[in-house]
């Protein structure tokens, strides 16, 4: 099973993966997962005062900063997902009611489904959800350590705190 959405109105960024990762399921805590660079990446880029642990997950409201996941019913790695998991209507309606300033997806695969394409690109792209901006970042997870840049990281951090 997923974890809850983070979500209220006037949030600076919200962060959407794919889905929680079967230690986060198991701990009911995004970002629980041994070797995932979220929680260091939030305090590197000043989007939260210092580093916080999974389960303190819920504080992040309090720093303007929300969570959610493409696929809500499920957990685990992408490569156990089916097209049918995702709910990318369901995560357009609500980026539209809680109109964050913009969204972070953490990794390429959770940008490819929401823009249905096979290619994007790391960094802010040209569509907007209304007036939320929309940014690719490298994946916090362990599993993409090959992949990890904390530049586009930065650059979302700077756009948020303007």
């Amino acid at each position: 099973m997923g974890l809850p959405d983070l979500l209220k109105p006037g949030l600076d960024v919200v962060f959407c993966g794919t889905a929680a990762g079967d230690r986060s399921a198991q701990r009911q805590a995004y970002f629980a997962g041994p070797g995932n660079r979220f929680w260091e990446v939030l305090a590197e880029t000043c989007m939260t005062p210092h580093r916080l642990t999974p389960d303190q997950y819920p504080l992040l409201l309090k720093f303007r900063v929300g969570l959610t996941d493409l696929v809500k019913r499920k957990s685990g790695q992408d490569v156990r997902l089916s097209t049918e998991d995702f709910d990318v209507a369901g995560f357009h309606a609500k980026i539209e009611k809680f109109a964050p300033k913009a969204v972070g997806f953490n990794g390429k695969k959770s940008a490819q489904v929401y823009f249905g394409r096979s290619t994007v690109e790391y960094g802010v792209q040209i569509a907007k959800i209304e007036g939320t901006a929309l940014f690719v970042l490298p994946s916090t997870s362990g599993a993409a350590r090959g992949f990890w840049d904390s530049k586009y990281w930065f650059q979302l951090a700077e756009f948020v705190s303007r």
